[in-house]
């Protein structure tokens, strides 16, 4: 494809946005990876900018020894992740814009790579899959396949570590949902697939140097993503395939309370029952991702990862959901 075929290929400006909050040494790191993109290979004229928008005042020490191209903007603690994105995007310059989490690191062609995928058919969001290395800890590897089950294809959403898309894109979706605490990133990429295709690649990737690397924290974090499930569902067409990740979580809790109280109670049928019908999606989840994994993570750890992720959502969707009953009723 030539620049006269494509004017978008004749001025690629790419303004990255980092919202940050802490962390500051996985910031630097994210950092060092975009401004070590190998750009000289695209046909045209290509240049960025680096944009972090962060809640922590110390980050400008240590990021005074970079390059100019970094633009500092600091917000107040109270905003969500999506109001930091989008105060960022108000102050881009790029006819592009690259929206990454402030703990990835890109490989060396992401930005060509994601800038060529969108020039492909209807494309609106190019995001690369992600990597680990092979010493990695196991819920490292598990989140790894995860995030990898379906590669090289057209998706329904995308994570918000790493994607790019038209500043014009952006402004016709009226930026992220400000209202949302987290899942701002799927409602957001769904409703960007109503402008067009969604492309999870492979032709570049990025390490997620925050990734979750041990069950106990990851618990804990579970619970605090699960607060905006059910209010993310406002506002959006949910597919079929997703309605599963927002109640699968609270039945199985329910379940599983049913089967201990009918124990205490001496009603061993109710609680056998009770106990069958909360292991069924435990297991059917588990064997999915074995399979997935190509049997390459033993099925005890995967075991363990579900055994703590489902009970986190579960405890995170309902505190979501007491959370939102008490502010409307204020």
């Amino acid at each position: 494809m030539t620049n006269a075929a494509n004017p978008l290929l004749a001025d690629a400006r790419v303004s990255f946005v980092l919202p940050h909050k802490g962390r500051s040494e996985m910031l630097l790191e994210t950092i060092a990876s975009i401004q070590a993109q190998q750009t000289q290979a695209y046909p045209a004229a290509l240049t960025f900018e680096i944009l972090v928008v962060s809640q922590s005042p110390d980050v400008k020490e240590a990021l005074e020894p970079l390059a100019e191209n970094i633009r500092l903007f600091l917000r107040p603690a109270a905003e969500t992740i999506s109001a930091l994105r989008n105060y960022g995007v108000s102050q881009a310059q790029g006819n592009f814009i690259a929206y990454l989490d402030a703990d990835v690191a890109l490989s060396s062609n992401w930005l060509c790579a994601m800038l060529a995928e969108l020039q492909q058919g209807s494309c609106v969001i190019a995001s690369a899959v992600q990597t680990c290395a092979d010493d990695a800890p196991v819920l490292e590897k598990i989140r790894t396949w995860l995030s990898n089950a379906e590669t090289d294809c057209d998706v329904e959403f995308l994570p918000g570590r790493n994607l790019l898309m038209r500043k014009q894109d952006v402004a016709l979706l009226g930026g992220f949902p400000e209202h949302l605490v987290t899942c701002e990133d799927y409602y957001f990429t769904q409703r960007a697939a109503q402008l067009g295709s969604l492309r999870y690649s492979s032709k570049a990737t990025y390490v997620h140097i925050g990734e979750d690397k041990a069950l106990l924290p990851m618990f804990k974090k579970e619970i605090w993503r699960g607060q905006s499930n059910l209010q993310s569902i406002k506002g959006r067409h949910i597919p079929l395939r997703e309605w599963p990740s927002f109640f699968v979580p609270v039945v199985m809790m329910a379940l599983f309370l049913m089967a201990l109280v009918n124990l205490s109670l001496g009603n061993f049928t109710i609680a056998l029952t009770a106990l069958l019908f909360a292991i069924t999606p435990l297991a059917a989840y588990s064997l999915r991702l074995y399979k997935i994994t190509q049997y390459s993570i033993p099925l005890k750890e995967i075991l363990y990862f579900y055994g703590l992720y489902f009970p986190a959502r579960a405890i995170g969707t309902l505190s979501g959901l007491v959370k939102t009953l008490s502010i409307s009723m204020k």
